[in-house]
């Protein structure tokens, strides 16, 4: 499974796209629910759909940003996201999905990880980092600087090798509350991940953790 190019490329080979053995891809997810991996979630040439009832993040930054490499089909494709990131962040109730089509002998497969479903254990990751193209929410931020030139963002920062215009428009704040969180995304990644009450499932036809 080959990630979307974003230059400095990080780990972005989790089992989304069923290359891997099964064991290989619960082997990843223990890894995750144990805290043990940095983690990385893309799809070449795809997004990817996430929900949380609830986000708390602390040292908020966001600035634009844009995604290229090529579909699964081969051909080349560039898109613009907003890089939201956390120094940390705690997640309650958190589900991603992504629709595969065409697997060989199979059809259409779709992946469906949930985590955090424990209002006491949520999902807990540091300098997580989050490629979004579309989202909804409520939204709560604490302190919040609007306008702050994208080189100049405080920790943690622009992500190293992010394709950025360091004099472009960001914005920071202390904290943020993010609630009934709906998102399409291209990339999440994170220094630590630890996905509490992990559950991995793979379905014949489409499921999504909502549709639109």
């Amino acid at each position: 499974m080959e990630s979307v190019a974003r230059g400095g490329t990080r780990w972005k080979r989790f089992a989304l796209v069923m290359v891997p053995s099964v064991a290989a891809t619960a082997a990843i997810g223990i890894g995750l629910a144990q805290g043990a991996l940095a983690a990385s979630f893309s799809i070449s040439g795809q997004e990817f759909k996430v929900t949380a009832d609830r986000l708390e993040g602390k040292d908020f930054i966001q600035y634009g940003s844009y995604v290229e490499g090529k579909t699964l089909n081969g051909k080349d494709f560039a898109a613009p996201v907003a890089v939201s990131g956390f120094r940390e962040a705690e997640i309650w109730a958190m589900c991603q999905s992504v629709v595969t089509p065409k697997v060989p002998l199979i059809g259409t497969v779709s992946l469906v990880l949930s985590a955090g479903t424990d209002d006491s254990r949520p999902v807990q990751a540091t300098g997580l980092y989050l490629d979004v193209s579309d989202l909804e929410a409520d939204a709560y931020f604490k302190k919040i600087d609007i306008g702050v030139a994208a080189g100049r963002l405080r920790e943690p920062g622009a992500q190293p090798g992010t394709k950025f215009n360091e004099f472009g428009f960001g914005q920071q704040a202390e904290e943020v509350v993010l609630t009934k969180v709906k998102q399409k995304a291209w990339a999440t990644t994170a220094g630590t991940f630890k996905l509490t009450d992990l559950k991995l499932k793979l379905h014949r036809g489409t499921k999504e953790c909502f549709t639109g």
